[in-house]
């Protein structure tokens, strides 16, 4: 049996919901949990395609904003304000709330050294916490788990039908799901221990047996959740957080949740497609947040939102093409609540781009040494922790 065949099998024997992984040991030693006090949990969205940060968090009191962005640029009028210089978009009236109550951290001007415009190039870059001219096959949250929570089954659960390479690691450690909803066709397929006189058929068996029963400890978590209160929206996201929210208050033991959204990419129509992605973020978010907050999780739970650049200052008509610097939020997990970094500086650009200010690596850093009491450097990030996140 070829390998091609060979990952056909194990990713089909579940029903095709479940993309199994390349070296999962189906042993009762992996089966067991860790005893761990530290309970805390990262979730994170990546916003696929490059999203326009300007048009995100607004720096409506510079008047070059309104001079390169005469059709694309949002007006005073509509911006949900932040403080006399900076606000949100008008679709992110959520986001508004919850940095009013102080649990919405905005780091600006974030990115990298020698930036790459490619999407993939970029997000590599992004997901493995790699220098730009360095290729590495493993990502910096597979290699967290893979180096200091190496006995979790479901270290990590990826909600999109290819694994992420931020969750790749030398052993996987979780699941990738493309459907959450047919989890629960998964009790049927539990029995006794499977094994065969062929070595890799049992191996293929053995992987489907493992990710089976992590199907029915997802399954029990969702048993013991507590009912939603708060509105999602609609949409992918919407569904996949409201997911999220439920495992996490049944009491599923899984350290890291990834999501995505599409459709980032506005070179032309861009205030229509970003407001329309811009929405569904907002009401996904918000009601997650709320969730947390009412069933006292949120404490526990730290969310990463990030895109894997900025674009461009000036527009290119009804749009914008790629960029570099962009920001990023954190909401949860004890944050400061602050804006962090430079405003946006739109007169010292780096042909025709912003200058980043952070280093994403350094934000990285801060999660895995304040989150986690993880040495950034034992899984190769050497760049110093901000101080100011948490």
């Amino acid at each position: 049996m070829n390998r091609r065949k060979f990952l056909n099998l194990a990713g089909t024997s579940t029903g095709g919901f479940l993309l199994m992984p390349e070296f999962l040991l189906a042993t009762e030693k992996r089966l067991i949990v860790e005893d761990d006090t530290n309970d805390n949990i990262l979730v994170f969205i990546q916003l696929n395609g490059g999203n326009d940060g300007l048009n995100t968090v607004i720096p409506y009191a510079d008047e070059a904003y309104y001079t390169y962005r005469r059709t694309i640029a949002i007006d005073k009028k509509d911006v949900n304000v932040l403080n006399k210089n900076l606000g949100l978009h008008p679709d992110m009236k959520g986001f508004q709330e919850i940095a009013q109550n102080g649990d919405l951290t905005i780091l600006q001007n974030v990115g990298y050294p020698n930036p790459n415009r490619s999407h993939f190039r970029s997000r590599d870059i992004w997901n493995t916490a790699s220098n730009s001219n360095e290729i590495l096959d493993h990502g910096w949250l597979g290699r967290f788990l893979h180096h200091h929570h190496p006995t979790n089954p479901l270290g990590y659960i990826n909600l999109d039908n290819v694994e992420n390479l931020a969750i790749k690691s030398p052993e996987v450690l979780g699941i990738t799901i493309n459907d959450v909803r047919r989890l629960n066709n998964s009790d049927s397929l539990a029995g006794d221990e499977i094994f065969s006189d062929n070595p890799i058929l049992d191996y293929a068996l053995r992987i489907s047996r493992a990710s089976i029963q992590g199907a029915q400890e997802i399954s029990e978590a969702m048993r013991k959740s507590k009912s939603l209160i708060s509105d999602y929206g609609l949409g992918t996201l919407s569904h996949n957080l409201k997911w999220i929210y439920k495992v996490i208050a049944g009491g599923l033991q899984t350290r890291v949740y990834y999501a995505t959204q599409n459709g980032y990419d506005t070179h032309s129509n861009q205030k229509r497609t970003q407001a329309s992605r811009l929405n569904e973020l907002n009401n996904a978010v918000f009601g997650f947040y709320n969730d947390l907050k009412r069933a006292n999780l949120l404490h526990r739970v730290t969310l990463v939102i990030f895109s894997e650049f900025g674009r461009r200052v000036k527009e290119n008509g009804t749009g914008t093409d790629h960029g570099t610097a962009g920001p990023m939020f954190i909401i949860g997990g004890k944050n400061k609540g602050k804006i962090i970094g430079k405003n946006p500086d739109l007169i010292n650009l780096d042909n025709g781009d912003l200058i980043y200010d952070i280093d994403f690596r350094s934000v990285y850093s801060s999660i895995l040494s304040n989150k986690f009491n993880v040495n950034p450097n034992s899984i190769g990030i050497k760049q110093n922790p901000l101080s100011s996140i948490f």
